[in-house]
């Protein structure tokens, strides 16, 4: 039998030198797809979480100016006077839910009857509601407030409801309604005072607690709505001078 030459039966090994080096490569390469890896996963975890605080925000935002959209004259019987709310728990409305009326709650807008509740063929009411919006301390012990929208629906009720609460969103630090007379922004608006009902605009301002709790302080998210509806009249204006 012919066996191959020496030389020949040595070149078919790797030497322990080959080896070191095909293993420094390989982990090399394993390091560096570890990085690639770990840095996607970081990016999708940031964008998630961006994701998840900005929807709650964008719907807060959302119901926000469909209210204030449909808001109705006062002084009908569905819809009661536009005043601003007061800025205590104490002088919460009688009607709040004990979520609402909870230690340290904040009503931050007024009561607004507007016509933006949905309508279904379960639902005996009208789309005029009673909505009115209110900082609460946080239940999930997350920092800052949670904002929490209250509303009622049975606006002729024989005896008395409790209203319902919808929570809207958590880390609010602060809510503030502003009110515009056609010159000015006004803090606040008393329908039963003023020469028109109500404003010509709301601005609606809504504060966040600081990421992680830092001392940098973000802008507040604000909120424009034109107010279109007018409040009609019955007189009729004279003619000026007198005619034979």
């Amino acid at each position: 039998m012919n066996r191959a030459p020496k030389h020949l039966r040595r070149a078919a090994a790797f030497t322990l030198l080959e080896l070191l080096l095909a293993v420094s490569v390989f982990a090399v390469v394993i390091l560096a797809i570890h990085f690639v890896f770990f840095g996607a996963i970081r990016l999708r975890n940031k964008t998630t979480a961006a994701t998840d605080a900005a929807v709650p925000l964008q719907q807060a935002v959302a119901i926000l100016r469909r209210d204030l959209m449909n808001v109705l004259v006062p002084g009908s019987k569905f819809s009661g006077q536009f005043q601003s709310a007061p800025t205590t728990a104490s002088n919460l409305t009688t009607s709040a839910t004990s979520a609402t009326s909870a230690a340290g709650g904040r009503r931050v807008s007024p009561d607004l009857y507007t016509a933006s509740a949905n309508l279904g063929d379960t639902l005996p009411w009208s789309e005029v509601q009673k909505v009115s919006y209110s900082l609460l301390p946080s239940t999930n012990g997350s920092a800052g407030l949670d904002l929490v929208r209250t509303l009622t629906r049975n606006l002729l009720p024989a005896l008395t409801e409790e209203p319902e609460s919808q929570w809207l969103m958590a880390g609010v630090q602060d809510v503030v309604f502003q009110f515009y007379d056609g010159t000015q922004w006004r803090d606040a608006w008393d329908s039963t005072t003023e020469t028109t009902p109500l404003p010509q605009a709301i601005k609606v301002q809504i504060s966040l607690v600081p990421e992680n709790n830092g001392p940098t302080r973000q802008s507040p998210v604000e909120l424009l709505v034109p107010i279109m509806v007018q409040a009609r009249t019955n007189q009729v204006a004279s003619a000026s001078g007198g005619g034979g």
